[in-house]
Order: structure tokens, then C-alpha cells, then sequence
């Protein structure tokens, strides 16, 4: 496919999200399937092609002065890939399966790219009706934060050091330029190439052999700043597809023992392949059929409940921008709900002088420090660890810099930290 063909395929899914208000992944993989001369490399560019659209959907409309999927791809050109009007109009200019030309207007808009005036929303390219919850965290702040949030997120990998080192790892995959992340002390970040694509790992041996596993820094930084040590009791209660445990078991050492659990049996299924890859020994996964009976034996006896909280993903627009257009206000509410009923749930699990950690990939303060906020005033017997105790006890001092104003915990975002957006808080038992 040509690159002008690659936009008219980009147009088009973004007119089928907007019109069916599916999943942008959901639209790109029956796109390929409805058009299977398209190679992986002209699938893989199309996609990128329509998440750098999604990134800046609400910029790129109030530059081009129209909301519709052609005007929000040609401002997402001009702002994402840095394309002047003349470059643009070449990919346009042919003849066959690429969009009409430019228009006069359309050029002109494009010369000026001009975001003076524009509300924050805009600006920032978030939902309106969030702006307020927004603007409560982060004041003066408000537009630059949200607009690094707009960007490409980088590949993040976490070296598993049940086989190997970090010196070792980014050795193996030298060819794929990795630097050590800059607070995680077993990460590595992979850079993007030139039009945002990632590179394809699945077929690395280092990944195959286990290695590596896919996870953002800020994730990685959750696992270890619980404090999992050898010989420990773990509930992973939000287990998903097993991120943390393989995280958590690494700390550990393969020692003592993880109990996995998720409301979402197919998401947890999928951890069995990567707990054996990894080489993990120490994890147990219990399925949600079994209900509340399969961990009643843990009931006061854990060392560390870890919670990953169910939460709007809101710091992770950068990697899923097509989440914050779809997200309704309603969301919030049912999400603030099952956090509230998660920590009651943990609470019954840490032992005496056992912990909780809290974390959500989130950057909102209602799913946050309000909910511990709530927590602590029905539970007193469970206290806050001030972010500079945690980061001290977790040998990562210079964590102690991103230290909630709110009275909890940690913040993480892609402009502060270089993260995905995310909250971290410990609560021990007395």
C-alpha cells in the first residue's frame, strides 16, 4: 500500500470507531480481516496512523475546524508527525485508493496550525466533563500535563531476574537499542521508531525464553515498592492476566507462596503460559468459580494483599487514547464503587503487621486518596506509609519526590516521571 492509501485505510477506521464506538483494536483487526492483501507492515503503519489520531482527536478537530475523521487525520499529521500542508498534499496528490486533495482551506488551517484560544480540554485533548476532577489535582498544570499524556508511550520491559540480569537482558536484545529505565532498577525501555510503531517481540528469544516481560515502568515500580519478600504469604486479589505476580515471584525468589485471583477468569487463564515461561514456581492461581471459599484459609494470614484496583485507566491514555473518548461520566461512579468493596475485600486478608498496597493506574483523586481516605475512616486499624518511608524502605529513594499533596501515597505521570499515569500507596496493619 502506498503511504496515501494507509491514510484513506486510517479515515476509515476512525469513521467506523466513531460511528460504532468500538475499541479501536476491535475495528483494526476486523479491517484486517475485511482486507487481507494489506501486509503486516501496512496494518501495523494504518494503526499507528489511527492511534496518533485518537491521541490529539480533539486538537487536530479545533485546527482543522471540523470534527470528522479526514479533518482530525490531517491534523493529527501535522501535529504528531510534524508534516507541513506541502507534505501532506504530496501523499494526496495521486491517483487510486487516496483521500481527495487538499482543499484551499484545508491548507491554510494546516499552515497556520493555530491552537490559540483554545479551552483546556482542547489544549489538553481529554473529555470536557472530566475537567474538573482533572484541574482539582493538578491546577496551573492542567494542559501540560494532559498533553503529555497525548504522546506516544515508549515500550517498557521488565527483566526477569529469576534468569537473568538487567546487563544481561539488554545484551540479548542490543539490536533493538534498549537503555535501562530511569527509576526501575530491572526495567528497559525500547524506543519507537519514526511513525510510532513498537517493535515486534514476540519473535525474540529473549522474549520467548522469558527473559522479558512487556510491563510499564510505573507497574513494575508498584511490585516493588509492596516490599514482597522470600518466604512471604501474597494475595494478588486483582490478578488479571498475572503482570504482578510475575513481578512479585521475582522478589521473591520463586519462595514462599503467591495466591492469584481475578473476577475475570479469562483474563486470569492467560497467566498459566507466562508463570511457565517465566520459570515461576511460587504462584498459585485460584479461579473465580470457586468464590470466596477458595481463600478462606488466607483470611488474616497474609504478609501483603496487593490490589491493583479496577479504575477508569486513566493514566494510560497514552497507550489506549481511544479509552478516553469512550469513557462516560457514569464510569467513574462504578468504578469508585468496586475500589471501595476491593480494600473492604483485602482488609480481611492482611494478618496483624501485615500490608496492603493500593494501586491504581489512574491519576484521578477520587479513585486515589479519597478512597483511602473513606478506607482509613471505617478501618482504624490500618495506617498510611508516608511516601518517604516507603520509598526509603524500598531502597528507592529518589521515588520520594513524586509524593501525593493529597495525603496518600504516590503520583506517577508521563510529565512528572516519565511514567504512565498511576497511583501507589501502602497501608500497614497494626
Amino acid at each position: 500500500m502506498t503511504p496515501g492509501a494507509r491514510i484513506a485505510a486510517a479515515i476509515e477506521v476512525l469513521g467506523e470507531i466513531e460511528a460504532r464506538k468500538r475499541p479501536a483494536a476491535d475495528v483494526l483487526r476486523d479491517w484486517g480481516l475485511a482486507h487481507r492483501f494489506a501486509g503486516s507492515k501496512d496494518r501495523a503503519a494504518i494503526a499507528s496512523l489511527v492511534y496518533d489520531a485518537l491521541r490529539k482527536r480533539a486538537s487536530s478537530a479545533y485546527l482543522m475546524g471540523e470534527d470528522t475523521p479526514r479533518a482530525i487525520m490531517l491534523g493529527s499529521l501535522r501535529q504528531q508527525r510534524h508534516m507541513s500542508a506541502a507534505g501532506i498534499a504530496t501523499l494526496l496528490a495521486g491517483e487510486g485508493y487516496v483521500p481527495p486533495p487538499l482543499t484551499e482551506e484545508e491548507r491554510a488551517r494546516l499552515d497556520a496550525a493555530d491552537l490559540s484560544g483554545a479551552p483546556d480540554h482542547i489544549a489538553g485533548d481529554f473529555p470536557a466533563w472530566l475537567e474538573p476532577s482533572l484541574a482539582a489535582v493538578f491546577g496551573e498544570r492542567l494542559v501540560s500535563e494532559m498533553q503529555a499524556l497525548a504522546l506516544r508511550a515508549p515500550i517498557d520491559l521488565r527483566v526477569n531476574t529469576l534468569k537473568a540480569s538487567r546487563d544481561e537482558a539488554r545484551a540479548r536484545l542490543a539490536h533493538l537499542g534498549p537503555s535501562p529505565t530511569p527509576l526501575s532498577p530491572v526495567g528497559l525501555r525500547l524506543p519507537l521508531s519514526l511513525d510510532g510503531r513498537a517493535p515486534q517481540l514476540a519473535a525474540e528469544p529473549a522474549y520467548i525464553k522469558g527473559l522479558v516481560e512487556i510491563q510499564e515502568e510505573a507497574s513494575q515500580l508498584a511490585a516493588l515498592l509492596s516490599l514482597a519478600q522470600a518466604g512471604e504469604q501474597v494475595l494478588d486479589l486483582c490478578a488479571g492476566a498475572g503482570g504482578k505476580s510475575l513481578a512479585l515471584a521475582a522478589l521473591m525468589q520463586n519462595k514462599g507462596q503467591i495466591h492469584a485471583t481475578d473476577r475475570d477468569g479469562t483474563r486470569l487463564m492467560r497467566s498459566a503460559a507466562r508463570l511457565k515461561r517465566a520459570g515461576v514456581r511460587n504462584v498459585q492461581v485460584h479461579p473465580p468459580r470457586l468464590g470466596g471459599a477458595g481463600l478462606a484459609d488466607l483470611e488474616g494470614r497474609c504478609d501483603l494483599v496487593f490490589v491493583d484496583a479496577p479504575c477508569t485507566g486513566t493514566g494510560t491514555w497514552r497507550r489506549n487514547p481511544d479509552a478516553k473518548w469512550r469513557i462516560r461520566p457514569g464510569a467513574l461512579s462504578i468504578r469508585i464503587a468496586e475500589q471501595d468493596r476491593v480494600l473492604a475485600e483485602a482488609s480481611r486478608f492482611a494478618k496483624p503487621g501485615g500490608r496492603i498496597l493500593y494501586g491504581t493506574c489512574s491519576i484521578l483523586r477520587e479513585e486515589n486518596e479519597d478512597r483511602l481516605a473513606a478506607f482509613l475512616g471505617l478501618h482504624p486499624e490500618f495506617q498510611s506509609v508516608s511516601p518517604q518511608e516507603l520509598a526509603q524502605m524500598a531502597n528507592l529513594p529518589s521515588l520520594a519526590q513524586f509524593a501525593s499533596p493529597f495525603g496518600f501515597g504516590l503520583r506517577l505521570t508521563p510529565l512528572a516521571s516519565g511514567t504512565d499515569g498511576f497511583f501507589i500507596a501502602i497501608l500497614m496493619r497494626s
